[in-house]
């Protein structure tokens, strides 16, 4: 990327940053909170993280992944946290940049559709190709699916979608940019019932995904 477009992405995730649409012009109930967009992008990353969207830890901390599921995740990924968060190589972009809120039982609102609706199909165009892609959740899995011409792949429920992985990752590979996509749940502790009944995920996904993420990083 020239210096030109870099300092066109700088911009841009200035004006993400800044972004207040969620309270000002809301699509429904406003955010009860002060917004606080959290993303980590570059010119070279060469791997995207596409997550949902940060928790309670992650508004307060400005840096994705700082709890739990962001520990099962970098286990997942087979790296350490200081790979993790170097933006040159990972980027991490969720689909909603600010912490949602709760719903009546505690637990987190999905992404709010401002986002997406503002910024992704821009901040997307602007980046440049990755290698791979971690699609977590059915919001990412959703947009980056049919942002990549591959939407026939999103099945009925996040469990079919991931099952389907390996043709997933396949298509991915035969773009004109080729990308290793991985349709993954999300990493919270809450879904290790769902690993457990899904053992493929740890015994064949994860090799595989490791693999991945060693030769988008230049490792052997």
């Amino acid at each position: 990327m020239s210096s030109a477009s870099e300092d066109g992405l700088d911009a841009l995730v200035a004006r993400i940053r800044a972004c207040r649409v969620c309270r000002e012009a809301p699509r429904g109930p406003a955010l009860p909170h002060e917004p606080r967009p959290v993303l980590r992008v570059s010119a070279t990353a060469s791997i995207l993280v596409a997550s949902q969207a940060p928790g309670t830890k992650v508004h307060l901390s400005g840096l994705p992944f700082t709890d739990a599921s962001g520990d099962r995740l970098r286990a997942w990924m087979g790296v350490d946290k200081d790979t993790f968060y170097d933006a040159a190589h990972i980027a991490i972009a969720p689909m909603g940049f600010c912490f949602p809120g709760q719903d009546a039982a505690g637990g987190d609102l999905p992404p709010r559709r401002e986002c997406v609706a503002t910024w992704h199909d821009t901040l997307f165009a602007t980046l440049p190709p990755f290698r791979l892609i971690l699609a977590v959740g059915r919001p990412a899995q959703a947009y980056h699916l049919a942002r990549l011409g591959l939407a026939a792949h999103l099945k009925p429920s996040l469990t079919e979608t991931v099952a389907n992985w390996r043709t997933v990752r396949a298509a991915g590979e035969k773009l004109a940019h080729p990308v290793a996509v991985y349709t993954l749940p999300h990493p919270s502790w809450r879904n290790t019932g769902w690993l457990k009944k899904n053992p493929y995920f740890d015994a064949e996904l994860l090799p595989q995904l490791q693999a991945d993420i060693a030769g988008a990083l230049g490792r052997s």
